[in-house]
């Protein structure tokens, strides 16, 4: 009973925020992660009320199924954006792009960090600024594509937002696995060049294949179906499969691993089946409708995760601030560099960068990992990435309302009383 009452209490606690934040013209999504904030273990479930607010973080992670799930459809729609025809006008300028800002995100936020490790000395290890660096590529689709939804973005600066946001996670991993790699040689002394270079290609290339795989399949299966309601569940099914199998991992012997990335796995399965399947959009559409309450749940835990207890730390604040105005900088340089060297419009060149500054689960994924094999250095990076995803959270939905509204692809609703005046006329 417990857990129904809390998972329907995060529901009405993200809808109602909405309405109150409504008048300020915010991003739902903003109201989603605040009420988790409210509700989490910091704010309503001191209390220790079951049922209403989450006592503890660990009461949080039980739901972790849920946030698995969500990421997993959020992953199959950014798919829908890789069709073939859409592609032969922005598949190279995405890419090109999507590797420069990711580059110049990491390179930013390496040469701040070093820059404070010569003041700081080993209170801020050079290992420490390398990982940092690496996470810095990362880029949450989830805020992002429930901004889009929500305003029914479209526009040049949509068009090019989607793809550099997937292909981000694939630029992402391979960064993140060499950096990695790198300062944990720092740490130990040992050095294996092979698990470095080639974990990182192997986890790419696998879960492209498996969502292939998976892709083909599902439309093949969809075709047995001609009513709405069951292609519907077909399409759930296959979503959720995808999310199971991408948690496998199969070792080949020494530090050799397939691993598969969710959200490359998810995407893959969209991408093939928007392609392949002649009623896609169809089926797009309906899904999207469906998760609309899991995306809901999906924010508000992801709220109550956010430790504000990060604030009393004045070593994570800083440096965490300064990870987010470096990785800021990078990020609108990058995107801005890439989009002119791409010949791309003015507006993406003027506006991408400030849509890929949201930050969350790929960045907190990699934090996990850096935590459990890194030791006392490991914690104090998870505590700045904890800290950054907060503050990125929070105001990133928001900037990426202003950037898309900026740049055309989010039209204004006129005011009531605007309307009112031209009807009296």
């Amino acid at each position: 009973m417990e857990i129904l009452l809390s998972l329907s209490f995060a529901l009405l606690a993200g809808l109602l925020l909405t309405r109150l934040i409504k008048r300020w013209h915010l991003p739902a999504v903003t109201a989603y992660l605040v009420a988790g904030v409210l509700i989490g273990p910091n704010c309503l479930g001191l209390l220790g009320m079951k049922g209403i607010g989450f006592p503890t973080f660990g009461d949080v992670s039980q739901f972790s199924l849920i946030c698995d799930v969500a990421l997993g459809f959020i992953a199959f729609s950014i798919g829908n954006e890789f069709r073939l025809s859409s592609l032969k006008q922005t598949g190279k300028q995405a890419t090109v792009v999507a590797i420069i800002q990711a580059l110049a995100a990491t390179l930013f936020v390496d040469v701040a960090l070093l820059l404070m490790h010569l003041v700081l000395g080993e209170k801020l290890p050079v290992s420490t600024c390398i990982v940092l660096g690496a996470v810095a590529t990362a880029t949450a689709p989830a805020a992002t594509m429930m901004v889009v939804n929500q305003y029914k973005a479209k526009g040049p600066l949509t068009n090019m937002l989607l793809p550099v946001v997937a292909l981000d996670d694939a630029v992402g991993l391979v960064v993140f696995a060499v950096s990695f790699g790198v300062a944990k040689t720092m740490i130990s002394g040992t050095f294996s060049l092979l698990s470095v270079i080639l974990n990182p290609i192997l986890e790419i290339i696998g879960s492209l294949t498996l969502g292939a795989v998976l892709g083909v399949l599902f439309s093949l299966v969809e075709k047995l179906f001609h009513s709405n309601s069951k292609r519907l569940s077909v399409a759930v099914t296959f979503v959720i499969m995808a999310a199971a199998l991408s948690k496998v991992e199969i070792p080949l012997g020494s530090e050799i691993a397939i691993g598969f990335s969710p959200l490359l796995v998810c995407m893959m399965v969209g991408s093939v089946f928007c392609n392949v399947c002649d009623f896609s959009e169809e089926i797009m559409f309906k899904t999207d409708r469906w998760t609309a309450p899991l995306y809901v749940l999906f924010f508000v835990l992801s709220g109550a995760e956010l430790d504000l207890r990060v604030f009393g730390e004045l070593a994570v604040v800083g440096i965490g601030l300064v990870y987010i105005i470096s990785r800021s900088a990078g990020k609108i340089a990058g995107a801005a560099f890439g989009s002119k060297l791409m010949k791309c419009d003015k507006n993406i060149c003027k506006y991408l960068g400030i849509t890929l500054l949201p930050q969350a689960g790929v960045a907190l994924g990699m934090s996990v990992t850096v935590a459990a094999e890194m030791g006392e250095e490991g914690a104090i990076i998870r505590d700045i990435i904890l800290f950054s995803v907060l503050i990125y959270e929070l105001v990133g939905p928001i900037l990426t309302k202003y950037a898309l509204t900026k740049a055309g692809d989010i039209q204004p609703k006129p005011d009531e009383r605007d309307m009112a005046r031209v009807n009296a006329r």
